[in-house]
């Protein structure tokens, strides 16, 4: 299934990457395996890998490195998560939360 790799492609491929299908859709080559074609097929929605790992029931550094080969080949988009930086501070949340309580 992966050509004998233990890891993907690419770095940026973690459990709570976000994948999808390109769109127009292209076909996958005759060489593709069925777990690429399943892969390609559950990603016409948004699914995290860790997700598709699991509808696969394969084990996720699998996924991973068939995730990568596909997103590399323009079958699958990555989009990862929110980065650290914009998240807001937990002392601000709490400050807001704080306030909202003393509201009632």
């Amino acid at each position: 299934m992966t050509r004998g790799r233990s890891r993907p492609s690419r770095n940026t491929v973690g459990v709570e990457t976000l994948l999808v299908a390109t769109t127009p859709a292209t076909p996958l080559p005759l060489s593709a395996v069925r777990e690429e074609r399943a892969l390609v097929r559950m990603c016409e929605r948004l699914l995290s890998l860790v997700e598709a790992a699991a509808h696969l029931e394969l084990p996720v550094s699998l996924v991973k490195v068939l995730a990568s080969d596909l997103v590399d080949s323009g079958h699958l988009t990555a989009r990862s998560g929110v980065p650290q930086a914009v998240l807001p501070d937990s002392q601000l949340l709490q400050e807001v939360l704080d306030g909202l309580r003393r509201l009632r």
